[in-house]
């Protein structure tokens, strides 16, 4: 399956390059030792527990927390969580920026469903080379910038503590994620694609500990 190497393998994170960049990052977050919590696939459709629900949540609620961000497709799965992040160079209308072609309808609680639809309106996609720089390593962590990787640990941190306040005290993220810069609008579709696709595909996903 297209992007199946991508889930829990090392990622391309690119040395010196400027994660606030605005852009489309492709995100793969996995549970620990890939233990399928979050929900099961039953016929193809993904059933979200009450682990899972809290993910979707905590995930939506991004566009809250961060005044530069939107969202695009997501998908929550057995043992691992697939989305698409869009970072802004300015804030933006944030309630128009949830394309709600684009989420599955399952994973959207009923008091959170985005009122606009940006089905038809351009995201930023591109690698800019102009924001390479010596900046790498712990010195990212001192980025005043809204960065992918602020906004993960954010996203992971809050999602493990209402997790753990709803009594399910064992759960636990892997400790990393991937992250891919989306190319262009051919690799955004093929992604959009891909992640929309996974629960049918989950008898042969790769992070199956069936398959």
């Amino acid at each position: 399956m297209p992007f199946s190497h991508f889930e829990g393998r090392k990622s391309p994170r690119l040395k010196g390059y400027d994660y606030s960049t605005e852009g489309s990052y492709f995100v793969t977050i996995c549970v620990r030792n890939r233990e399928c919590v979050l929900g099961e696939v039953i016929d193809g459709e993904m059933i979200p527990s009450p682990i899972g629900n809290i993910i979707n949540h905590c995930w939506l609620k991004l566009v809250d927390d961060f005044a530069n961000l939107s969202l695009d497709i997501f998908q929550t799965m057995p043992n691992h969580f697939h989305g698409i992040v869009v970072l802004w160079e300015s804030p933006r209308d944030l309630i128009n920026q949830i394309p709600t072609n684009q989420i599955p309808a399952n994973q959207i609680p009923a008091n959170q469903i985005p009122t606009g639809d940006t089905g038809d309106s351009p995201i930023p996609t591109g690698l800019n080379e102009s924001r390479f720089g010596p900046v790498e390593g712990w010195q990212q962590m001192k980025n005043p910038k809204q960065t992918l990787g602020k906004i993960i640990r954010h996203f992971k941190a809050k999602a493990a503590k209402k997790i753990h306040d709803a009594g399910f005290t064992g759960f636990q993220w892997q400790s990393k994620y991937h992250d891919r810069i989306i190319r262009n609008e051919d690799e955004l579709d093929r992604i959009r694609l891909y992640i929309r696709n996974n629960p049918v595909n989950w008898q042969e996903d790769e992070e199956n500990p069936v398959s």
